[in-house]
């Protein structure tokens, strides 16, 4: 979770103009930009366009990419290879950001070798090391730790202070990694040595978190927190509010582990002298670490101590408290789950274009060479033309399983008839649906059941009965819409038309119900009883924003299956005088009279037997 500040831009010592000195962010980047516009194409605009990409990987990497590979083509057309070498390291450090560590390892690979071709040692150095953290990232500590050491003996022979003090900083981190506490001291120490002395206030947060991780895996609660003090103080200072976040999290983090190994600390002014006192400061801590979090868009942040927070909640007897933010993180993960979709249905498609403009090009240039030398190389363009048909074969059976793929990760999200309009249109138009039937589904005293089971349990066990519930409407062709918390949304009639849109709901309805009551018998406490609601009537259907995009259904059908579901009982199918006029002939239904519906007045109700 934590940001590593390694991946240096490193050209033949060319400074910045001060007029960008202090200036940080999209404002750096915004005269960057303006700079490089009213310049013509030479060394130092290949320079400004290697930096601006090097600026963008906490904001937007995808510009990052786009900005470097505009370096890379200027110094390459300038045959400039400290700017080819540049700009393949500020093109790794955007594919960092977007953890492609395949990418960011071959341009760093690519970096290295022009670095080495013209003896840059800067450059070697800053590529060595920065090679070093996808081994780390990737969990090859062995391999990590030999280029960190590689990278810290170059930079102290061409006198790099700074770039000592960062592969120190990695090296404590290797060793840390597996359990060498007095060597990852050692190394870190060096690195906190070296930044003091340089005055660099931007490095002093990063290696006292470091330190506070060394301390906290050995158990010495008290230097942990002193440490992650001082770091979130130095953060402070300098308004990085990245850092603080982080701090307040871990802090936090660690007072529930405190909690936790009572055994183990002793009380003192920084420690409360009570388990209560340690899990209260611990909700604390994490609560305002994720808000901050929340605050600055840091997901990563927002994720993680929500996900410490609940048991924070959970271990303090707060079991209210502790499902809302279990739920709360789950959400969060549902969404970074619909995030990583959408990018790979993206990314796919993308590469499915680059696929099919590669094979055309294939093909054009055979359609050249043919006609130049149709006379004299009959046998050879006949063998080329083998050739293409060979690598268009194989072109098309790996678009067609890379089509799959794409297409399979859209079903995830859309009804099919809905992707292929998205597909071919580029868009997905709001349609009406006259004659459809909704079924609305809540959990009975869900918040009371979730006290007798731990966040985890119980997301567990909505998770085992909402799969259920998918797989019974499967077998009806019926469209689930949403889950929102505990509750359960469907229709059927849509997008495709189905005149038995009632009956299969219904049908589906009662295969619910009765695996509830099964499951209830068979696991007591551990699982819930359910209200089933059920309406049918009009409604709108559409695709619902551009990002995290979903497919949502509106109206006051949809209103009313939910009043169906409120007002009706547990281990019951309620439906409305609309829908069991549909299916009367088809079901055995209890009538109960009209009953009062919030917003709607009188309406009857029937039981479905």
């Amino acid at each position: 979770m934590r940001l590593k500040f390694v991946l240096c831009l490193l050209l033949s010592g060319a400074s910045v103009n001060p007029c960008f000195a202090q200036k940080q962010g999209q404002k750096l980047i915004d005269s960057l930009i303006h700079a490089s516009s009213k310049m013509k194409e030479d060394t130092l605009k290949a320079h400004l366009l290697a930096l601006i990409s090097l600026n963008y990987p906490p904001i937007k990497p995808d510009e990052g990419i786009k900005y470097g590979e505009q370096a890379l083509e200027l110094s390459t057309k300038l045959g400039w290879k400290k700017g080819i070498s540049s700009s393949y390291s500020s093109l790794a450090a955007n594919y960092n950001a977007k953890s492609d560590r395949v990418k960011m390892l071959d341009y760093l690979f690519k970096a290295l070798k022009i670095s080495e071709e013209i003896n840059d040692m800067r450059g070697i150095a800053s590529n060595v090391n920065n090679i070093g953290i996808v081994f780390e990232g990737n969990g090859n500590y062995a391999n990590a730790l030999e280029y960190f050491l590689k990278g810290m003996k170059l930079q102290e022979e061409i006198g790099n202070k700074s770039g000592v003090a960062i592969a120190s900083g990695n090296i404590a981190t290797i060793y840390l990694h597996e359990k060498n506490y007095a060597k990852a001291r050692e190394y870190n120490a060096k690195a906190l040595k070296i930044t003091e002395e340089l005055g660099d206030k931007e490095g002093m947060p990063f290696y006292l978190e470091i330190m506070g991780d060394i301390y906290r895996a050995e158990r010495n609660y008290r230097a942990a927190i002193e440490s992650y003090f001082k770091a979130m103080k130095c953060a402070r200072e300098i308004d990085d509010l990245n850092n603080v976040a982080i701090c307040l999290g871990f802090v936090g983090h660690y007072y529930l582990d405190m909690a936790e190994d009572s055994v183990r600390y002793k009380p003192d002014s920084i420690i409360p002298p009570t388990k209560a006192l340690v899990l209260k400061r611990a909700i604390e801590y994490l609560d305002s670490g994720r808000s901050l979090s929340q605050q600055i868009g840091f997901r990563d942040g927002v994720f993680d101590f929500s996900e410490h927070l609940s048991e924070a909640y959970e271990a303090a007897g707060n079991h209210k408290e502790a499902i809302a933010t279990y739920k709360r993180y789950v959400a969060l993960k549902d969404s970074v789950f619909t995030i990583e979709n959408t990018e790979k249905i993206t990314h796919l498609e993308t590469q499915r274009e680059i696929e099919l403009k590669d094979k055309q090009i294939e093909i054009d240039k055979l359609a050249v060479a043919k006609k130049r030398n149709e006379r004299g190389f009959y046998i050879a363009g006949m063998v080329a033309l083998l050739g293409i048909v060979v690598y268009v074969g194989r072109s098309n059976k790996l678009l067609g399983r890379e089509k799959k793929k794409s297409e399979d990760l859209l079903l995830n999200i859309l009804p099919s008839e809905v992707a292929d309009e998205l597909k071919e249109k580029g868009v997905a138009d709001a349609r009406h649906f006259d004659d459809v039937t909704v079924l609305f589904t809540d959990f009975v005293n869900f918040t009371e059941a979730g006290e007798r089971m731990t966040p985890k349990q119980l997301v567990d066990e909505l998770h085992n009965c909402f799969k259920a519930f998918d797989g019974i409407l499967s077998k009806y062709n019926i469209e689930k819409i949403k889950t929102v918390g505990d509750a359960y949304l469907a229709v059927s009639g849509l997008p495709a038309s189905n005149v038995n849109h009632a009956t299969d709901i219904v049908n589906a309805a009662r295969e619910i119900r009765n695996f509830m009551l099964q499951r209830k018998q068979q696991m007591g406490d551990r699982t819930f009883e359910m209200r089933i609601g059920i309406h049918s009537g009009s409604v709108v259907a559409g695709i619902v924003g551009v990002k995290k995009f979903a497919y949502d259904i509106w109206g006051d059908t949809v209103n009313t299956a939910a009043r169906m579901e409120q007002h009706g009982a547990a281990g019951k199918v309620n439906i409305s005088q609309t829908t069991y006029e549909l299916v009367k002939d088809k079901f055995s239904c209890e009538y109960r009279g009209e009953v009062e519906a919030k917003g709607k007045g009188g309406m009857k109700m029937y039981f479905v037997a």
